[in-house]
Formats: C-alpha cells, sequence, structure tokens
C-alpha cells in the first residue's frame, strides 16, 4: 500500500518561507495524482494545491495563488509545496495525499483521495 510521508514544516516568520516536501517508498509518485490540503485548528481539512497525474497541470486555492507552487521532481520522487510570502492564516497542519492511480486528474476535494501521510504543522507566526 502507498504510504506518503510529509516534511519541511516549521515555525516561520510572516513573510518567509517554507518547502514541504511529499515521498513515498516503494511507489512511483508519478503514477498519482497528487494534492497538498491544510487543517488549522477547529476548521475543515481543505485543499491547498494539487498536481494531476500525466500532464502536469496543477489547481490552487485562490488564497494561496502566486505564493504556492506545487511540483515534481522524478528523479527524487518528491513532489513539493513551495510556499513564499507565508501569512499567519496559512497556519496548519499540511497533509500531502493521492488519488487512486487511475484517475489522472487531481482535485481540491479530500474525499477523492485514497491515501494520505502523516502530515507536518506549519506555523506563521512572529
Amino acid at each position: 500500500q502507498l504510504q506518503l510521508v510529509e516534511s519541511g514544516g516549521g515555525l516561520v516568520q510572516p513573510g518567509g518561507s517554507l518547502r514541504l516536501s511529499c515521498t513515498a517508498s516503494g511507489f512511483t509518485l508519478d503514477s498519482y495524482a497528487i494534492g497538498w490540503f491544510r487543517q488549522a485548528p477547529g476548521k475543515e481539512r481543505e485543499g491547498v494545491s494539487c498536481i494531476n497525474r500525466s500532464d502536469g497541470g496543477t489547481n490552487s486555492l485562490d488564497s494561496v495563488k502566486g505564493r504556492f507552487t506545487i511540483s515534481r521532481d522524478s528523479a527524487k520522487n518528491t513532489v513539493y509545496l513551495q510556499m513564499n510570502s507565508l501569512k499567519p492564516e496559512d497556519t496548519g497542519v499540511y497533509y500531502c495525499a493521492a488519488r487512486d492511480p487511475t484517475y489522472n486528474y487531481c482535485s481540491s476535494w479530500r474525499d477523492l483521495y485514497d491515501y494520505w501521510g502523516q502530515g507536518t504543522q506549519v506555523t506563521v507566526s512572529s
């Protein structure tokens, strides 16, 4: 079974940057549509950004467009979420998730994802 592992979270000041990584062992992430989600305390888990399986197409939450970038590094079997100009409202636990490999397109709807990582904490605070 696909197991995803996130890393790269931490504490950063407003305006700062972080790069999150999502990796897997024994499975090629290029075979999956991948999404990044986040969950703030007391709030629903929301889709932040995602990337399709085969054509590299991406989608992002309006509030992160121009600040966050999702990308793949096939050689490293890793999906990244580059987060710039971070704001306090970006604080939360960030999860990567994968759809069943029969599906090409990613989605912001969490119920469409079959595999989840354990999450990494991102805190934006001065």
